[in-house]
């Protein structure tokens, strides 16, 4: 079976919990911000937010987006590695109730990767501490590459480069894509990222990709310049590239041409996912051959939806059709 899209991320539970800014600071984080944390850290902060509710999902930026596609309508599937534990089997079964189907691997010496999200009660913002647990030890891709050769496009995230086995896991997709003429999307995913590998990003962007995603602050670092000048510096790599302005909307680059995509405002109860809710939509339309401005229309769309609710997936099917029917029949 071919596949619309095929994503290669880290596989992280996410664990979500509404918390005052407060708390955040106590912790001793920075507000905004992904943390790479150790197991041992991760249970802290857990135990200390656990009172307040926790909402647990399947997560991770590029299952986040494989998993919007596959609500969008689009044939998807994700690979990465879990543990053999109960946020693993959670994580695989909540991928098999919305793609139908997966390519997860498990393993024996690593617990599953988590994702502790403190969302503030103020505005929605979201600070993570992450513990990658078994997913940065995905070794090979392995029989995932016959999926790569015959998919219409290869989603990555920029997390997949900070190191690990899966970094080797990753170049060897994007090669496998790269020979087979399978474009290549790259949503670079955290400024963290951006600033801690940026010159495999750079290299990336020049070498493999297609199609990124950058969020404002994301573009400003891997490029050195303002966002109306990164998305032209990136589109002289990028057939198709993005950034993202959280309230100012985005702007797309495709053809020599950038296109300012406006936001569907909402009352924001959860930031998280935003991004790779809009990467989801975007690519949706870039599959079905959408001209720029609808696919960042229905990124934008589907990406108001996900932070009306918390959880970074909006998996009310109805509503994710609305928001694409509200762009096909435009």
């Amino acid at each position: 079976m071919s596949f619309d899209a095929v994503g290669l991320g880290n596989a992280i539970m996410d664990a979500l919990v509404r918390v005052d800014d407060s708390v955040i600071a106590e912790l001793g984080l920075t507000r905004g911000q992904m943390h790479p944390v150790d197991h041992a850290t991760w249970h802290r902060a857990y135990e200390r937010v656990h009172g307040y509710g926790i909402e647990v999902y399947s997560g991770g930026s590029c299952a986040n987006t494989v998993q919007t596609l596959g609500l969008l309508g689009g044939r998807v599937l994700y690979c990465g590695q879990i543990g053999d534990d109960a946020f693993g089997e959670m994580y695989a079964k909540s991928m098999l109730e919305v793609c139908g189907v997966h390519a997860l691997q498990t393993t024996q010496l690593h617990v599953t990767g988590k994702c502790l999200s403190l969302i503030s009660t103020r505005d929605g913002e979201r600070t993570m501490l992450t513990d990658l647990g078994a997913a940065v030890h995905l070794p090979s891709i392995g029989t995932f590459a016959d999926h790569v050769r015959k998919a219409k496009v290869l989603h990555l995230t920029g997390y997949l480069f900070l190191g690990g086995p899966v970094r080797d896991a990753a170049y060897e997709a994007a090669e496998v894509a790269r020979a087979a003429g399978v474009p290549i999307s790259l949503d670079v995913a955290d400024p963290f990222v951006a600033r801690t590998v940026t010159k495999d990003i750079q290299e990336l962007l020049e070498k493999y990709v297609d199609i990124c995603f950058l969020n404002q602050e994301e573009a400003e670092v891997v490029t050195g310049r303002p966002a109306h000048l990164a998305v032209e510096e990136l589109g002289k790599s990028c057939p198709t590239a993005v950034v993202k302005l959280g309230g100012n909307g985005s702007l797309v680059r495709q053809d020599g041409v950038t296109h300012r995509i406006p936001v569907f405002p909402v009352t924001v109860a959860d930031t998280t996912g935003a991004g790779d809710a809009y990467a989801g939509g975007f690519l949706y339309g870039w599959l079905h051959g959408w001209p720029a401005e609808r696919c960042g229309e229905l990124g934008s769309r589907v990406a108001a939806l996900t932070v009306s609710q918390v959880g970074a997936v909006c998996r009310n099917r109805e509503a994710i059709a609305t928001a694409r029917s509200l762009v096909v029949d435009r």
